[in-house]
C-alpha cells in the first residue's frame, strides 16, 4: 500500500478539477461556534491542492498550507501564486516546520484520518495560540440511499485498497480523545452533479481507484462507465455529501 505522503502524486489534476469545494456555511459556523474572525491566522494542515486554504483566503484570513506532497503542494503553489496571504511550507501534521504560538486556528480539510494523533496533538498544541481552536472538516460522501450510490459504493468494494484506506472509520477512532473535551461538531449537505467525464475524474482523485495505465483501470472504467449510462438524468449524476466539522480546543 502507498504511504499516505505519496498516494496522490499521481492524481493531482484530477484532485484540483472534480474534488468538492467546502461550503462557505464553514464560515459562519466558525464563527458562532468560536468566535473566528478574518483576522485570525490559519495554519492548514495537509492542505493539499489548496481547497480549505481558498475558503479562508477568500475570506481575508492569513493561511500557512502545510503540504508533504510535492505535486500537491505545487498545485496550490500554483493557484495563490498571486495571493500574499498564502505561505506554502513543506511539512506533515506530526512536523509542521511553523513557528510556535503563532496560530488562531489549526485545520485539516480532508486529512486527519492520514495523522498520527498524539504526535499530531502535540504539535498542533505548540503552534496554537492562546486563544487557538482546532477545527477537522470531512465531505463525508453518501455511499448509500439511492441506485446510483448503491451501484457506485458497490464497484468500489471490489478494489482491494478501498477498505483499507476509507476515512470513515478511521477518522473516527483516531477522533476518540484528541480534543480536550468532546468537539463541537456542526453539518450540512453538500453535493456534486457530474457527466460522465466529471464522473471519470472524480473516480480517479480517489487513490484506490486504479490509475489509468493499470492493469485494472481498463476494468474498472468500463463498469463505472455501465453505471453511469444506467443511472445518469439528463446526462447528470449526482455525488451526496455531508460536510462535518469537529471543533475544539486541545
Amino acid at each position: 500500500m502507498l504511504e499516505p505522503t505519496s498516494r496522490f502524486s499521481n492524481r493531482v489534476s484530477d484532485y484540483v478539477l472534480y474534488r468538492p469545494e467546502y461550503p462557505a456555511s464553514i464560515l459562519s459556523a466558525l464563527k458562532e461556534c468560536t468566535g473566528f474572525k478574518s483576522e485570525w491566522t490559519v495554519a492548514d494542515i495537509g492542505s493539499g491542492t489548496g481547497k480549505l486554504s481558498e475558503l479562508f483566503l477568500n475570506h481575508g484570513c492569513k493561511v500557512s498550507g502545510v503540504e508533504p506532497n510535492r505535486e500537491m503542494r505545487e498545485a496550490a503553489e500554483r493557484l495563490f501564486a498571486q495571493q500574499p496571504n498564502f505561505h506554502s511550507i513543506e511539512g506533515t501534521a506530526e512536523h509542521t516546520g511553523l513557528p510556535e504560538r503563532s496560530f488562531d486556528l489549526v485545520a485539516a480539510g480532508q486529512a486527519f484520518h492520514w495523522f498520527e494523533p498524539e504526535a499530531t496533538k502535540v504539535e498542533f498544541r505548540r503552534i496554537l495560540s492562546e486563544k487557538g481552536w482546532v477545527v477537522l472538516i470531512w465531505n463525508d460522501r453518501q455511499v448509500r440511499g439511492a441506485p446510483f450510490l448503491d451501484a457506485y459504493e458497490s464497484l468500489l468494494q471490489t478494489l482491494p485498497e478501498y477498505r483499507l484506506v476509507g476515512h470513515k472509520t478511521e477518522g473516527a477512532m483516531k477522533l476518540k480523545g484528541f480534543f480536550a473535551a468532546d468537539p463541537i461538531t456542526w453539518r450540512t449537505p453538500n453535493r456534486q452533479d457530474f457527466d460522465w467525464q466529471g464522473l471519470r475524474g472524480r473516480a480517479l482523485s480517489s487513490s484506490y481507484v486504479p490509475p489509468e495505465g493499470d492493469g485494472a483501470s481498463e476494468t474498472f472504467m468500463r463498469e463505472l462507465r455501465e453505471i453511469f449510462d444506467k443511472h445518469s438524468e439528463d446526462g447528470k449524476v449526482t455525488f451526496f455529501y455531508e460536510t462535518q466539522l469537529f471543533m475544539g480546543k486541545l
